[in-house]
């Protein structure tokens, strides 16, 4: 296991699932869904900490990073750009070139399905960029 640089030999789904209870409000609620939902998506999601304290998951690259922030939970998807996102879940981040996010609000319904699908978009679109 690697050292992060803290020098932590803490497992990253050890460390994201301390964050998650740390937020006891609506917020810690809908992470642990969406993170769940990451899970159901593939077999091969990998958990990662980064940038001094987020949730990561990956698949042959990063998909997305959680982050709670005051009054919202942001999930932004790295290659969100060159994603189709069919159920236009994207709301944030829209003029940039490569990411893209979703901000999720106290009274947004998340739609479980159509997160699933832009995840399975965004696995596919991270192996195919490194078969090349």
């Amino acid at each position: 296991m690697k050292k992060d640089k803290s020098g932590d030999d803490i497992p990253a789904s050890q460390r994201i699932d301390a964050y998650i209870a740390d937020l006891d409000d609506w917020r810690g609620d809908l992470l642990a869904r969406i993170r769940d939902i990451f899970h159901d998506s593939d077999d091969e999601i990998i958990e990662e900490w980064k940038w001094m304290g987020s949730p990561v998951w990956s698949h042959t690259g990063i998909i997305a990073v959680g982050n709670a922030h005051k009054g919202k939970v942001k999930l932004t998807f790295q290659q969100g750009a060159h994603l189709d996102d069919q159920h236009n879940l994207f709301n944030a981040g829209l003029g940039g070139k490569q990411w893209r996010a979703i901000d999720y609000f106290e009274e947004d319904e998340l739609d479980d399905a159509a997160l699933k699908d832009l995840i399975i978009t965004a696995i596919k679109y991270n192996i195919s960029k490194n078969k090349k």
